[in-house]
């Protein structure tokens, strides 16, 4: 059996309430309901392997004592808007080949987004929110900095209304590095910006797959860019985002370059669905990535143990989720807590889906509270996804990223469980090995 056939094999769906997971302190219990962990010993484990191939699972959960807590329901969660992304700029300067915006202008004109339309997409989501609340406005593109001067301006009116309103306002930028200047730094180090930069591997990778619409090479360019930022970066964070295609599989390698130049962490997105397909990843590839990222996951747990900070955002992010015992209907606050506006003001689901009429949800001059959303999200919720209903992983994954769903359907369902699975097993450990980890950590 193949490694990937392996971890295929312990992460399948056997059962819908729970699933066990062999670890090195000995079995564990996964129960799906409320997303809960328990250490059980090897006869219990015997008895559940038995109830799961009679059906007898909830039988035995009631007589271990494990209560009902039906944590998840079908209702749509009410939800207030707290956080925009703002596709401010709808082009971009670079031609990569994959991008789910089509070069960044989501397959219609080149637009910016006019001053005026920032404006008041920031006051509706001020509107919606109470004195003491916290929101947050991203900006996403395209490339955003095209559309520098419309960034800081909003961000300014943003940071007024907050205050009149007495609503803290946070930000992030995503950006593909290319036009960042130090001047950009200390603007976001003013603001406390969480900035994310594309960044597809070690140079001759990234170079490959990220070209300028002439072809020539970025990675240089973005580091000499970029590097201010990593070394002023206090109330600002700059960290990478790796789009995984078949071209970049190495992840081990892209993760020691990229955390090894200072980025405060780094994460990794497998793309599954692109307009044209080019760079989608097919059931092989994810298996590949798979692999790669357990061993990102493995060399971070020995760091992790030894007290030494380790920022695989992938990791890290799991086994926050699995302490505190995530359980959620969706995979993402898109169409919820979060929608994105496009350059002339639409309101979708999220920037994913700008100009998609798929996830659209009305216009910004109507507010943000939308009636579309909740029908929206009565169509995505969990419990209406097949065949998430019999996965052990539903509530942890949460059916799939919307947009991706939609428009390829679920080729990954066992990579997320195999890299959930490991994440388990991984949680195990550590919390046996270095509990005060979960205490802080982001050290």
């Amino acid at each position: 059996m193949t490694k990937e056939a392996e971890w295929a094999s312990e992460s399948s769906p056997s059962n819908p309430h729970v699933h066990r997971v062999a670890t090195p302190r000995g079995p564990m219990l996964f129960v799906v309901d409320g997303s809960r962990v328990y250490d059980i010993d090897a006869e219990t484990d015997r008895t559940l392997a038995r109830a799961i191939e009679d059906g007898r699972v909830e039988v035995v959960l009631d007589e271990l004592s494990v209560a009902r807590l039906n944590a998840i329901d079908d209702a749509v969660p009410e939800m207030p808007v707290r956080a925009i992304s703002l596709a401010i700029a709808q082009k971009c300067n670079l031609a990569c080949t994959y991008c789910y915006a089509q070069q960044g202008h989501f397959g219609g004109p080149e637009r910016a987004m006019s001053l005026d339309t920032a404006r008041r997409a920031v006051d509706a989501l001020i509107a919606e929110s109470a004195p003491g609340d916290r929101v947050q406005v991203s900006f996403l593109g395209g490339e955003p900095l095209v559309n520098r001067a419309a960034v800081r301006q909003a961000t300014e009116h943003a940071v007024r209304r907050g205050a009149e309103r007495g609503v803290e306002v946070g930000f992030a930028i995503t950006t593909n590095g290319t036009l960042l200047d130090a001047e950009d730094g200390a603007f976001f180090e003013e603001h406390g910006f969480a900035v994310t930069v594309s960044m597809d591997g070690p140079p001759e990778v990234h170079n490959r797959l990220r070209p300028t619409r002439g072809g020539r090479g970025t990675h240089t360019r973005i580091m000499r860019r970029v590097a201010p930022l990593l070394a002023m970066q206090r109330r600002m964070q700059v960290s990478a985002r790796v789009t995984v295609t078949p071209f970049n599989l190495c992840l081990v390698d892209t993760l020691d370059h990229l955390l090894e130049v200072g980025f405060h962490s780094v994460g990794f997105s497998p793309m599954l669905a692109s307009p044209s397909g080019a760079g989608e990843l097919d059931a092989e590839q994810l298996g590949r990535m798979l692999e790669q990222m357990v061993q990102c996951g493995r060399r971070a747990v020995h760091a992790m143990r030894g007290g030494e900070r380790y920022a695989f955002s992938n990791l890290v992010n799991a086994l926050r989720e699995i302490h505190r015992g995530t359980h959620r209907p969706y995979p993402c606050g898109a169409g919820a807590g979060y929608v994105g506006v496009s350059a002339t003001g639409q309101v979708s689901a999220c920037h994913r889906f700008v100009d998609d009429a798929s996830g659209d949800l009305g216009h910004v001059d109507d507010g943000l509270a939308l009636p579309r959303r909740r029908a929206w999200l009565a169509e995505r919720h969990v419990h209406q996804q097949r065949p998430c209903d019999e996965c052990w992983a539903r509530y942890l994954c949460g059916g799939g990223c919307h947009h991706e769903v939609i428009h390829r359907g679920r080729p990954a369902c066992d990579y997320i469980r195999g890299w959930l699975h490991f994440c388990l097993t991984a949680y195990a450990e550590l919390l046996a090995a270095a509990p005060e980890w979960f205490g802080h950590p982001d050290r």
